[in-house]
């Protein structure tokens, strides 16, 4: 039999998690604001969306681009959160539940897998991000 020993000399950076926290709240109470906190202003958003890949660069664009995928709703709530560490990336997964006019009637879940890249000062350099996309929840009437 083999066993494996951890080597828990630092042979990797380790993420912030505290920035998660601040990324998740900012979420969770729609306030874009603390999300564009929580990145550094040259921030860099990597997406694989259902329409495909996409890049956003700059604090305030990045959370700009979650108010337009999460804001104008009528109800909201963050249904699921975890945070976690692969190899020195933070890693962050949320499930939300919305309803929104502009996406149709009845309630939607959307899913999203992320990977981050924090820096020393405790902020997000670059996150890489997967998106379910607006899954459409079937009512039991």
């Amino acid at each position: 039999m083999t066993t494996a020993t951890q080597n828990h000399s630092a042979s990797h950076e380790v993420p912030q998690f505290a920035v998660a926290g601040v990324f998740l709240e900012g979420l969770a109470a729609q306030d874009f604001t603390r999300l564009d906190d929580a990145l550094t202003a040259d921030s860099a958003l990597r997406a694989l969306l259902p329409r495909g890949f996409k890049e956003w660069t700059g604090a305030d664009v990045i959370a700009g681009q979650f108010a337009r995928w999460f804001g104008d709703t009528e109800d909201f709530e963050l249904v699921e959160a975890t945070v976690g560490d692969v190899a020195g990336r933070l890693h962050l997964h949320w499930r939300l539940r919305l309803r929104a006019a502009r996406l149709g009637n009845g309630w939607f879940t959307v899913e999203q897998q992320a990977y981050a890249d924090t820096t020393d000062s405790g902020r997000i350099a670059r996150l890489d991000l997967l998106c379910t996309g607006y899954r459409r929840e079937h009512d039991d009437d």
